[in-house]
């Protein structure tokens, strides 16, 4: 698999957990449960896979590739997607901060209002990696730069992820996809 179609791949992913959280977020809008354990393995897996993993591959290898490659650093298309990755992590830290914690309640108002923004954010930053930035990196990044970025990718995964982890994080998000996505498209 390429460099960008493995992003694209993870990006698929991410967009589903946001769609579960969006759903979630819903459901304790309109009364329901705020389901603190469900909402904490999702976090766990924005800030270990989404931003610890997939964000640490493009801000570590693509975007210095791209760099190289002639895109600025500054101003440019590279610019604005570290910025929105550094939005999304504050979303992903008041997201936590929400769910309380040792002596500290729980907010879901805070904690839709922080998960809706982050969703809003990742949908339209995916949707400029997907379309704008990707295209470039296939255009502008030399092969052999592309294979040194793919190897620097499984290095990453291996060390930051470990074995069998993305599997774990994909189970997960099909058991909560099952729950409450499927769960509401019955509602519907």
């Amino acid at each position: 698999m390429d460099v960008t179609a493995e992003l694209m791949h993870e990006h698929d992913a991410i967009l589903g957990a946001i769609d579960i959280l969006e759903r979630i977020c819903r459901q304790v809008d309109d009364g329901g449960e705020f389901p603190a354990g469900d909402l904490s393995d999702i976090l766990d897996f924005l800030k270990n896979f989404a931003d610890g993993c997939h964000h640490a591959k493009e801000e570590q290898h693509l975007f210095p590739a791209l760099t190289r490659a002639g895109l600025p650093a500054e101003g440019g298309p590279v610019a604005v997607m570290l910025a929105e990755h550094d939005l999304g992590r504050k979303y992903i830290r008041e997201m936590s901060a929400a769910l309380g914690g040792e002596g500290v309640p729980a907010s879901s108002a805070a904690f839709s209002r922080s998960a809706r923004a982050y969703g809003n954010l990742l949908r339209a930053h995916i949707g400029k990696e997907n379309n704008i930035l990707f295209p470039m990196a296939e255009r502008f990044i030399p092969p052999d730069s592309k294979a040194r970025v793919a190897e620097a990718f499984a290095r990453l995964e291996e060390e930051r992820t470990g074995r069998g982890v993305h599997e774990r994080y994909h189970e997960m998000l099909r058991g909560l996809g099952a729950r409450y996505v499927a769960e509401a498209h019955h509602a519907d």
